[in-house]
């Protein structure tokens, strides 16, 4: 029977993994609401029953902020928000590893922006190999939709900047900025999605379900994150993420039934493993890709 030191050591490192399971699992729940509300009313349930639940965790109108400070978080919010929303619209034709592994790409491309050693240049090579492969860039049975890629470049996109924004309200609390954040974020995908799938996102019975999706996507995941971090170096941490667009695939394929060409699975793997090389020949503990929530 393991110590209390040794479960005490893994703690950590089995919250990271629930976090990456439950989100992904989230995502998967998401997508079977799609055929009833669409990928903007589900995106509708989890950003705003998120915004809610964060606002009653940290209330954060306890903190008063600066106009500076107000502008930042809401640019930060609306990045988010739209980035949720993108990712969603990409999930409604692209198997769930496959549009994590695409948008995984933002925070790597922002991570590789300056690099200088040589190694680095070997994990651009295999990020853009694992890109080429799931690129609609011939017709055939393992082509993917184009505007399904589309949306999930632009998530890429905007996790970038999700990142860039994030560090400029960092010396705000953290908790308090994201529920504000999440809140600007629902300020503008909610009336989406109720333009898009009308009353019926009003649904008793469809609530609930949206209230899960939130749940499994967003508060569960973050809560299990915060506990990951506070026993896990930033690297280390940052490398057990990029796991996640592989992690992704096995739940896509078990809950959704979603297949993946070998190529596919190669391009995920190429992914995975520029991400983690990525993190382990940086110099410091940052890392890029470490907003595991976004997703």
């Amino acid at each position: 029977m393991p110590s209390s030191a040794t479960l005490k050591a893994l703690t950590p490192y089995a919250a990271l993994l629930g976090a990456i399971l439950t989100l992904c699992m989230g995502a998967s729940f998401a997508k079977s609401l799609f055929p009833i509300v669409g990928a903007p009313g589900t995106s509708a349930y989890r950003v705003g029953f998120s915004a809610l639940l964060l606002l009653i965790v940290w209330r954060p109108w306890r903190t008063p902020l600066t106009r500076a400070d107000l502008r930042a978080v809401a640019q930060y919010g609306a990045v988010m928000g739209l980035m949720n929303l993108s990712f969603y619209m990409a999930l409604r034709t692209i198997p769930l590893g496959l549009t994590i592994a695409i948008e995984f790409t933002g925070p790597l491309t922002l991570a590789l922006l300056h690099s200088r050693k040589l190694i680095h240049f070997v994990w651009i090579a295999l990020a853009a190999l694992g890109l080429s492969l799931l690129l609609p860039l011939k017709p055939g049975a393992g082509s993917l939709d184009p505007v399904g890629v589309g949306f999930a470049a632009a998530a890429a996109v905007l996790w970038a900047l999700y990142i860039i924004l994030g560090k400029r309200t960092g010396h705000l609390h953290a908790g308090r900025t994201v529920a504000l954040g999440m809140t600007t974020a629902a300020l503008i995908v909610v009336p989406i999605g109720i333009a898009s799938a009308g009353a019926a996102l009003f649904h008793p019975r469809l609530l609930v379900l949206g209230l899960g999706v939130a749940v499994l996507s967003s508060a569960i995941p973050y809560s299990l994150e915060m506990i990951a971090l506070k026993g896990i170096p930033k690297r280390s941490f940052g490398v057990l993420l990029s796991a996640e667009p592989a992690a992704g695939a096995l739940v896509g394929l078990a809950l959704l039934g979603e297949r993946l060409a070998p190529l596919q699975w190669l391009a995920i793997a190429a992914i995975v493993a520029a991400s983690a090389g990525t993190i382990l020949t940086t110099p410091g503990e940052a890392s890029e890709t470490e907003a595991l929530t976004p997703t």
